[in-house]
This record gives structure tokens, C-alpha cells and sequence, in this order.
């Protein structure tokens, strides 16, 4: 869904914040906790909920175009608002761009937005340069032979096949990559088999891995590649195993320039002791779609949404942020205030700072 809002001629700013779900069954005890269901893309009935807080970035946003679609006299161009699907996907974004939203709206001149963020509310935090981590997710199919569990030496065991692999493709990281780059390969599920006494078929692996660098991320690729065929080779594999993507999250990269002009508004808002520098998180976004398919700079940044008083420091040392509940987590709730309210205000501070009255 996409909004405009003019104010007179000026530069276009555009805001957005993403709206879908996970399938995360909501574990907080509130009362508006998720009670929703949806059908995932194997047909399975399970639960959905705003696990990441994306129903907070929406309100934020219309909470922002309500202030600055009232209060005109403090900005003065064009607002494009965009309420973004499929973030949890990496596929929303470039969805809009398919669509035509840089052909049937205005081009804008900076991208600004926002993620709710397990730090306390009151503080924001924004990076410079590449911010969040490029992610491709992984589908391996091994394919072997499938026998009666008595007798392994009629069959081509993808079990083995799959531990095998499953060992060899953490060597990448700790054998093939620099140790001055940063990147990690995760095997987040494998699926083999319906019984204890026979051999099956084939396996399945799901693999994510996330990087910075797109040498690094071709070497990763090219590495997990050359593993799963040589471990299929090595167990005499009946035919080549299959390698699938699933999803994949470009590299967000925040102008330096822009990220700076921003964080310097809201430190004058918020005072700059509480304007932080989480650094390179591994977390991946595609917001930095609509500024790559516009050629606009990036601004974006996040948004503490934790009760303070977990806190001790408040920075990016606090021992509390490895235990509160944090994005996908069940459990993870935003408080409403003064999260909601500093939200609100956070995009009306970047959008009236990048739409100067003349």
C-alpha cells in the first residue's frame, strides 16, 4: 500500500515501514496477543503474530502521516509513504519496484525508516555503511538409496550423506573465509526418513548464511556447492544432489551522509547520549531494495522498544541485551509506551528534517 502526502514543491522523502507477520505463536500473556493462524506454503495450519514488531513500524507510520498531514507549516515537498509486505521474505520490496512504484509515484530523494529493536525505548541507533547483513537461504536435496534398515549394504545412505555434509559445510567459515570477514553458515533444518528401521531415499537440508560482502558471499556459495556434490560423489550418490534458493536479502548499506543528517536531528530531539552505534548487525532487511531500484541514499535506524528499567548502561554493553526477549522471539513485546509515541515522532523529526521549509 502506497500513500502521498504534498505540501507545495520541495524534494521527496520517502517512508516505510514493513507490515507482514511470523509464524510465531505469541507467548506474552497480553491481551491483545496474536491469536491468529495462517497456512504456510506446505499447506500445515500454523500460528502467525508480529513477532518482529511490524505492527508497531505501521502504526508508527500512520501515526506520522496523520501529524504531518495536520501540521503542514513544518515541512514543505512530498511525502511517499509506503507500507511494505513480504519483509520477512526479502521479497516485498522488490515486489513494489516490479510493480511500478518508482513509475506511478515520485522518485524520492532519501529513503527513511525504522525497526523496533530489543534496546530501551528512549534511544535510537543507527550505522553507517553496509548495516545489515546480506542473507541466502538454502534448500539441498541429497539424493540416495533407500533399503531395510538390516541390510545398510544395499542402500546409498543419505543420512550419512547429509551428517557428512552437515560437518564438512562448517569448515567454510573457519577454513575458506578471512578471518578479518565476517559471515555465518547455519543449518537450520534436516529432514530424512519416517522410520526407525529403513534406510530412506533422500535428505533435506535448509541452510542460511549471511555475509557483507559479495566476494564473500560468492565464495560461501561456491563453497557449499563444491561440498554437497563432492559428499554425494564420495557416498556414490545415484544422481547429482539439488541446491535451491529459498530467499535472499541483499546487503543494507546506510549513506553515511544521510544516516548522519538524521541521527543528528533526533539528537537534538532526544539528546545525543541517547543516539547509539549498534555497529554491523547480522539481522538481514530489504529496505535497501527501495533505495538500490531508486538510486535515493538510505537513512534507516533503530527504535528501542524495551521497559528501561531492564536496563543498566542503556548502550550497546548492557548485559540485559542478551537476555530480554528479542525480535522472533514468542515473548517479544514492544512496550506500547513510550515506544509508540517516540516512533511516531522519530519519522515526523527525519521527514520534517529532509523536507526543510524554504
Amino acid at each position: 500500500m502506497v500513500g502521498l502526502l504534498r505540501n507545495g514543491s520541495g524534494p521527496v522523502a520517502l517512508l516505510r515501514a514493513d507490515m507482514d507477520a511470523l509464524p510465531v505463536a505469541e507467548d506474552t500473556g497480553l491481551a491483545y496477543a496474536s491469536t491468529a493462524t495462517a497456512r504456510n506454503e506446505g499447506g500445515v495450519l500454523v500460528p502467525v503474530s508480529h513477532a518482529c514488531g511490524h505492527d508497531l513500524h505501521t502504526a508508527c507510520l500512520l501515526g506520522a502521516a496523520e501529524v504531518l498531514s495536520r501540521d503542514r507549516s513544518t515541512w514543505a515537498g512530498t511525502l511517499l509513504l509506503v507500507f511494505q509486505p513480504a519483509e520477512e521474505l526479502g521479497a516485498g520490496a522488490q515486489a513494489m519496484v516490479d510493480d511500478g512504484l518508482f513509475v506511478r509515484f515520485p522518485r524520492p530523494d532519501v529513503v527513511l525508516g525504522q525497526h523496533v529493536a530489543p534496546l530501551p525505548a528512549g534511544r535510537v541507533a543507527g550505522h553507517a555503511g553496509p548495516s545489515y547483513a546480506g542473507s541466502d537461504s538454502l534448500r539441498v536435496r541429497l539424493f540416495g538409496t533407500g533399503a531395510h534398515g538390516s541390510m545398510p549394504e544395499a542402500s546409498v545412505d543419505p543420512v550419512v550423506m547429509a551428517a557428512e555434509t552437515v560437518l564438512r559445510l562448517q569448515t567454510i567459515i573457519s577454513r575458506e573465509i578471512p578471518s578479518t570477514a565476517t559471515a555465518v553458515l547455519t543449518i537450520g533444518a534436516i529432514h530424512a526418513g519416517d522410520a526407525a528401521n529403513v534406510i530412506p531415499g533422500e535428505a533435506e537440508l535448509r541452510l542460511n548464511i549471511r555475509s557483507y560482502d559479495e566476494h564473500v558471499r560468492r565464495r560461501i556459495l561456491d563453497a557449499v556447492a563444491r561440498i554437497v556434490r563432492g559428499e554425494a560423489a564420495t557416498a556414490g550418490a545415484p544422481k547429482e544432489p539439488t541446491i535451491t534458493e529459498i530467499e535472499r536479502f541483499p546487503v543494507v548499506a546506510n549513506d553515511a551522509a544521510a544516516l548522519q543528517r538524521t541521527l543528528d536531528a533526533f539528537g537534538a530531539w532526544l539528546g545525543t547520549e541517547n543516539v547509539l552505534d549498534p555497529g554491523a548487525g547480522a539481522g538481514s532487511e530489504d529496505v535497501g531494495v527501495l533505495s538500490t531500484s531508486s538510486g535515493a541514499p538510505l537513512s534507516y535506524w533503530l527504535l528501542g522498544g524495551t521497559d528501561p528499567s531492564l536496563f543498566t548502561t542503556g548502550d550497546m554493553s548492557d548485559p540485559a541485551l542478551l537476555t530480554v526477549p528479542s525480535n522472533h522471539s514468542p515473548r517479544y513485546a514492544p512496550v506500547v509506551e513510550p515506544t509508540l509515541g517516540l516512533g511516531v515522532t522519530a519519522l515526523v523529526t527525519a521527514a520534517r528534517t529532509w523536507l526543510p521549509v524554504a
